[in-house]
C-alpha cells in the first residue's frame, strides 16, 4: 500500500522560507514522477513543481526562481524548498505520486496523494 506523509509546512512572514517534505513508502522515487500541487480556498489545485523518475524537474512559473523541488531517492523522500514566499503562497500543499517515469501536469492524473500541509504567509 503506497503512503506519502507530508511535513514541514507552517505559519512565515512573506520573505520567510520553509521546507516541505514528503515521505513515501510502498512506492519507488525513483522509478517514478513526483509533484507537489498546492490548493488554495475557493480556488483550483495547481500545480507548483515535478520531479520525473531521472530528476529533470518543472516549475510553475508563479514559483519559478523561489521554490525548489529535489527527492533523495535513497530515503524515498520529496522536497520543496520554498523561499521568498509571498501571501498569495498560502495555500494546502500535496505531495502526489504517479506511476509513470516522465511527469504529468493535470493533478487529476495522479495516483497517490498526501494528506496535505498548510502554508500560510503573512505580509
Amino acid at each position: 500500500q503506497v503512503q506519502l506523509v507530508e511535513s514541514g509546512g507552517g505559519s512565515v512572514q512573506a520573505g520567510g522560507s520553509l521546507r516541505l517534505s514528503c515521505v513515501a513508502s510502498g512506492y519507488t522515487t525513483s522509478r517514478n514522477c513526483l509533484g507537489w500541487f498546492r490548493q488554495a480556498p475557493g480556488k483550483e489545485r495547481e500545480r507548483v513543481a515535478t520531479i520525473n523518475a531521472y530528476g529533470d524537474t518543472s516549475t510553475a512559473n508563479s514559483v519559478k526562481g523561489r521554490f525548489t523541488i529535489s527527492k533523495d531517492n535513497a530515503k524515498n523522500t520529496l522536497y520543496l524548498q520554498m523561499n521568498n514566499l509571498k501571501p498569495e503562497d498560502t495555500a494546502m500543499y500535496y505531495c502526489a505520486a504517479g506511476l509513470w517515469a516522465a511527469c504529468r501536469s493535470s493533478w487529476y492524473e495522479y495516483n497517490y496523494w498526501g494528506q496535505g500541509t498548510q502554508v500560510t504567509v503573512s505580509s
